[in-house]
């Protein structure tokens, strides 16, 4: 059988024939054709009135943190468990992560602990719809609304889903999606900001691109950043968002496989869907239940002794040595549920090349490592 890989695009004869179309026309006055392409369809499939296409999803927050000024001194509200892309342009900002607690059903940030965590220096709260799930939107745009709090929605894994019938991407005052290569639809490294807001998209953009003086080549104001995209990047998102339903359809079956050859078995916990959920899985994610006594720790150590590869469920932030400053023990009592989550969780392979056969070896391997 051919290696099962943990995440990677699905590639077609279109995205090929749209990047060498990219490479062959894509220059001079064309420069940023498939750039301004996407931006425009991309914001109107979310809704948003504009779209600023970045080097990556990490440089998207950074441009969004630094056009709302976050700065020295000021606290950035964002979930235990998350990818430290989410958290990273904080610091960058010479912010303060807060990290908060996450739901034990969605996973995503919990706004109870929020609640708690709101300081007269906290200027932001950072929602992160984790694996393609979908928070407590209602309740977190209500904190966000009764403290005057921008609320940003890093959307980065969850390109497709919907709650309560809007599509991720369209909540708080602006939101981000990743197009890493192992994300839903990819152009291999980039990321896309979306927003509203006539005042913060001009700010942000030009934050992108060294500060340049609109009518003034070569004249920079600031000192500012450099997160461009690239037309023959923009050419492959181009293409692999003409076929998204198509892309999120299989990333759904892929979850739907998992769940049904897996349903005997008691006490496990995949990624949620309600009725007022439609979500598109960007990656499975399985929490043991605490009946089968199976940490994330053994769980990839067995699973990866019979040749089945898996990842951790992501670290609590406050856990990881990127983190000095943050004491384990306080955090484990802060935020229980995403030490607790964490410590039992894994992530299955959403490689959009996985075949039933490669599905049914690793659910059997999840058999194998259960059996007592």
């Amino acid at each position: 059988m051919d290696r099962i890989f943990m995440a990677g695009p699905w590639i077609t004869e279109l995205e090929i024939k749209t990047v060498e179309d990219a490479m062959r026309n894509g220059w001079y006055e064309n420069a940023y054709y498939y750039c301004e392409k996407l931006q425009g369809e991309f914001a109107k499939y979310h809704n948003r009135k504009y779209a600023l296409m970045t080097s990556n999803c990490t440089a998207a927050i950074h441009l969004l943190l630094a056009g709302l000024n976050i700065k020295d001194g000021d606290e950035v509200i964002i979930p235990e468990c998350t990818w430290i892309a989410t958290a990273a342009p904080v610091t960058y900002q010479r912010a303060k992560p807060v990290f908060c607690d996450i739901d034990p059903v969605d996973w995503c940030l919990d706004p109870d602990s929020v609640e708690k965590s709101i300081t007269k220096n906290t200027k932001a709260i950072i929602v992160v719809d984790l694996f393609g799930n979908m928070p407590r939107m209602d309740e977190l745009i209500d904190i966000s609304k009764k403290h005057n709090i921008p609320l940003i929605e890093d959307a980065a894994e969850a390109l497709g889903s919907k709650y309560k019938g809007t599509r991720a991407g369209k909540f708080g005052i602006a939101s981000v999606f990743s197009f890493h290569r192992t994300k839903t639809m990819t152009t291999g490294e980039g990321g896309i900001l979306l927003l509203d807001d006539d005042k913060l998209y001009k700010r942000c953009k030009f934050l992108r691109d060294h500060g340049r003086v609109e009518g003034i080549p070569y004249y920079n104001s600031e000192v500012t950043f450099k997160y461009m995209p690239f037309n023959v990047q923009a050419a492959l998102g181009y293409a692999q968002f003409q076929r998204l339903d198509e892309l999120i359809a299989k990333k759904r079956e892929i979850f739907h496989m998992y769940k049904e050859r897996l349903k005997d078995i008691e006490d496990l916990q995949f990624n949620y869907e309600p009725e007022w959920i439609f979500n598109s899985v960007w990656v499975t994610g399985l929490v043991f239940g605490k009946s089968h006594n199976m940490s994330r720790v053994d769980a990839i150590k067995k699973l990866e002794a019979i040749g089945v590869p898996s990842r951790p469920f992501f670290y609590p932030l406050s856990f990881l040595p990127a983190y000095p400053d943050y004491d384990e023990n306080e955090y484990r009592k802060r935020n229980p549920v995403a030490y607790d989550i964490s410590s039992r969780g894994i992530n299955l392979s959403c490689a959009l090349n996985l075949t039933e056969g490669q599905i049914d070896v690793i659910c059997d391997g999840i058999r194998k490592i259960l059996k007592r």
